[in-house]
């Protein structure tokens, strides 16, 4: 009689454990495979916030610019929390003429840096009333006010300090060797230290284009 070859109730258990076993590692490898690019693709967005947020506070200084007779012939204030700053507007009128200038505002508010834009101006009373507004959005913002904000990477302090006169001061305590005129003068440099958590900060130098060390 011949025999019919086939496999056993046990070799079929068998090859059934072991392509469970198999699927088992390819999942778990699939898992870890994703739970990497999580990781990583949080890792990116978060160094392109960084860059982003960095890029546009110094896009704002470099644009910054004060006006003879306005603000105190300032374009930079900084009270210890928000920083304002008076700057010319990047994006021109419809029919390309200049749009004049805008007035924009950083602060830290739970747990985030952010920064506050107006609309283009040309008038002077415009302007003193962004520069008032930017304040009180620092302090205690309006709903709209909030609408005007944008929410930038995570922080959990900041500091400033100025270069002029060739010192490095704080701004808040440079009243103490400066006189007035010195007060009002724009800083020639400003650096920027965020308190990025407990343990790590991030320092960022801004130097006016114009600034020559060597001037009287």
């Amino acid at each position: 009689m011949r025999r019919h070859l086939g496999f056993t109730l046990i070799e079929v258990l068998v090859a059934l454990a072991l392509m469970a076993l198999l699927g088992l590692m390819g999942w778990r490898g699939l898992e870890t495979l994703l739970r990497t690019r999580e990781v990583t693709q949080s890792r990116i967005d978060s160094v392109a916030m960084v860059q982003v947020s960095l890029g546009q506070w110094r896009a704002d200084l470099n644009a910054q610019m004060a006006i003879p007779g306005l603000l105190g012939d300032n374009s930079i204030d900084w009270n210890g929390s928000v920083m304002r700053i008076l700057r010319r507007s990047s994006i021109p009128m419809a029919d390309g003429s200049d749009a004049g200038m805008q007035v924009v505002a950083w602060t830290l508010r739970e747990g985030h840096w952010r920064r506050w834009q107006s609309p283009a101006m040309r008038h002077r009373t415009a302007i003193e009333q962004a520069w008032t507004q930017a304040a009180l959005w620092g302090q205690n913002p309006s709903t709209d006010l909030l609408q005007q904000e944008v929410t930038l990477m995570p922080i959990t302090g900041w500091q400033l300090f100025y270069f002029r006169d060739n010192a490095w001061t704080n701004p808040l305590s440079s009243a103490v060797t400066l006189n007035t005129s010195q007060l009002l003068k724009s800083p020639d440099a400003v650096e920027l230290v965020l308190q990025l958590n407990a343990t790590d900060k991030l320092t960022l130098d801004w130097v006016r284009a114009a600034f020559n060390p060597n001037r009287p």
